[in-house]
């Protein structure tokens, strides 16, 4: 009958090299590599004395660590492109590095692990989210969400998208008119040149809305009767004059 053991003090070859480094006090970067290949293969030795069976990494990492110690009895003659010879144990040392960090990573997430599973669900959090979900307007599909329901809701979005471009829009312009700026504008222009025709002020403000406000304008000034209308021949156009008796009051109205 065959059993396994498992160390959970080294469950793979690096978490034992660094076992050695740091029981030894040893500079990482500066591995004796004669000693942690010994110390390895001991460690190799007594688990095949006890009938465990050694796992493929750990017999790799050996043959690694033998590689790496023949390297160092021979002459250096790799080197770098800068000229400088490279170290054999230099790849070790890097994935050890790496193997550290994210071993130090597992560690804080262990502990996080720990303190969420001493939490208690809350019991109110099916009833909460079904008032927000009701709040809003969407369907309360968190518990069991589904690539399905994705669809639905990217396919509501889209068309919610679509509406909203569809959507009419009304642009609305402010036109710098109002009767009694085109009233001043008219009394003045009749106090300069005592008559002003109806065919200049056109000119003047061109835009439909300025015609429109003009005409109110003459309109209102002419019930006031601030002005006279003189009508030419052929009826296309009328001179615009101060009304008889009036020409002191359109200059107090400007003074105004």
């Amino acid at each position: 009958m065959s059993f396994e053991i498992k160390l959970p003090l080294f469950e793979g070859p690096f978490d034992l090299l660094l076992f050695f480094i740091e029981r030894d006090e040893l500079d990482i970067h500066d591995i004796p590599i004669f000693q942690i290949t010994n110390e390895f293969m001991f460690y190799i030795r007594q688990m095949e004395q006890l009938n465990i069976e050694v796992a493929s990494d750990f017999i790799l990492t050996a043959a690694t660590l033998m590689r790496i110690k023949a390297k160092m009895l021979l002459p250096r003659t790799e080197k770098d492109e800068q000229g400088n010879e490279i170290d054999p144990r230099q790849e070790l040392v890097l994935h050890l590095l790496e193997y550290k960090k994210y071993k130090g990573a597992l560690g804080d997430l262990g502990q996080m692990e720990d303190m969420r599973l001493a939490q208690e669900n809350r019991g109110n959090i099916d009833e909460e989210l079904q008032q927000i979900a009701k709040a809003n307007h969407f369907e309360y599909e968190l518990q069991d969400l589904s690539l399905y329901k994705l669809m639905r809701v990217f396919d509501k979005v889209m068309h919610r998208f679509e509406e909203e471009q569809n959507r009419p829009k009304h642009t609305v312009y402010t036109y710098p008119y109002t009767i009694e700026g085109q009233r001043d504008y008219i009394l003045r222009a009749i106090e300069e040149r005592q008559q002003v025709a109806f065919s200049e002020i056109m000119s003047a403000f061109p835009e439909k809305l300025g015609l429109i406000f003009n005409f109110l304008a003459i309109l209102d000034m002419l019930q006031l009767n601030l002005i006279g209308v003189e009508v030419g021949e052929g009826f296309n156009d009328f001179m615009i004059t101060a009304a008889d008796g009036q020409a002191a009051q359109v200059t107090q109205l400007l003074i105004e």
